[in-house]
């Protein structure tokens, strides 16, 4: 019988302290930046903030809703997610911003699909396999598991063209963890494998700045003043750093060595001002972060439940490795953020919202607790 139980808080206040430590990093690493082009050192931390409060309430509104619910609805948040995404597409809807076309113009705020699409895509097929798996044709290749692959080739090709191939793989990752852990058969899974790596090798070779991205993490100083030159700038932030770093304010790399510090490499200037100290802490705030979410996701009294939070907590956690791997060179670079932290209203407001439904999940476990958190 299942004990309802309050929310597991370490899944509330991992979150919140990596918010505030974004917070004072996002002033940090762009006020310099934010003066030259805005005549304000505070103008992204005012919006990020901003964002941070639409977040927070996200998550709190999150918390109350009974995500069982959410499964009534799965077909409408699919469709939802792709309309959107085309949206995305359409001349005088989408924005063009360097080249990829990723974003609606709201006229004050602007909103990223592709971001929503990390989350609305998380409980898609932790419904449809949930709802397979009690249909008893979770094993069946047509009814079971083709529906799956349809629905997720769609959802990759279109923000695959925005271009966003790391948002891409991404989901696709979070997806095929579901179905692992769903109960697909692995002789499905193993075949469509044999037929996506050869199409996902081609999609990046056969891009000039995928393939250039791909060899310069092989050997960055090869071109150390184009494709080499943001990872190159990484690693002197990190090495400036040391132990416990230059002091929050004190980096010398965000004053226009590294390109956009406040984004994608913001955890480079944490390294840098608050040194491998301040790097771990954020590195351990994110694996406690990923123990609570599959704790909640182990103890949910469904498979609904089970799978919406160890797909919300995997893509939190692989999306967070991902980043940080990039900025200490373990990775090709590319462009994914680091959740909670890194700029950005649209990613912020949907990782918020996610913990929200982790903690309802948490909430609903089989298991009381008796002490601590």
């Amino acid at each position: 019988m299942a004990v309802k139980r309050r929310p597991d808080y370490m899944l509330i206040l991992c979150p919140l302290l990596l918010l505030g430590i974004g917070l004072v990093m996002i002033f940090s690493s762009s006020a310099v930046i934010a003066l030259e082009r805005h005549g304000d050192p505070y103008f992204y931390l005012k919006r990020q903030g901003a964002w941070a409060v639409v977040g927070v309430t996200a998550m709190f509104l999150a918390m109350q809703v009974d995500y069982r619910n959410l499964k009534r609805y799965i077909y409408i948040i699919y469709i939802s997610t792709a309309i959107l995404l085309l949206a995305v597409l359409a001349p005088g809807v989408g924005i063009n911003v360097n080249g990829a076309q990723r974003w609606i113009n709201l006229g004050v705020v602007t909103f990223q699909p592709s971001e929503f699409a990390k989350l609305a895509m998380v409980i898609f097929f932790a419904g449809f396999l949930a709802k397979k798996d009690a249909e008893k044709k979770l094993g069946d290749f047509v009814f079971g598991y083709l529906p799956n692959i349809i629905a997720l080739t769609v959802i990759f090709a279109l923000i695959h063209i925005q271009p966003d191939m790391g948002t891409a793989l991404i989901i696709a990752s979070a997806a095929v963890t579901l179905f692992i852990v769903g109960g697909v058969r692995l002789t499905h899974l193993a075949g469509t494998a044999l037929i996506a790596m050869p199409l996902l090798f081609a999609a990046v070779y056969s891009v000039g700045y995928r393939r250039r991205r791909m060899l310069s993490f092989l050997n960055p100083w090869d071109d150390a003043s184009d494709s080499g030159y943001q990872i190159i700038q990484s690693f002197v932030a990190l090495s400036n750093g040391g132990l416990w770093g230059t002091g929050l304010g004190n980096g010398k790399q965000k004053l226009f060595y590294l390109p956009e510090p406040h984004t994608d490499f913001i955890f480079s200037i944490i390294g840098e001002e608050l040194g491998l100290i301040g790097a771990l802490v954020v590195l351990a705030l994110f694996l406690i972060l990923a123990w609570r979410g599959v704790r909640a996701g182990m103890q949910a009294q469904d498979k609904f439940g089970a799978l919406l939070a160890l797909g919300i907590t995997f893509t939190m956690t692989i999306q967070a490795l991902l980043n940080i791997s990039v900025t200490t060179g373990v990775m090709p670079t590319k462009g994914l953020p680091l959740p909670f932290i890194s700029l950005g209203g649209s990613a912020l407001v949907m990782w918020l919202a996610s913990v929200g439904l982790l903690a309802n999940v948490s909430e609903k476990g089989r298991m009381p607790v008796t002490g601590g958190a």
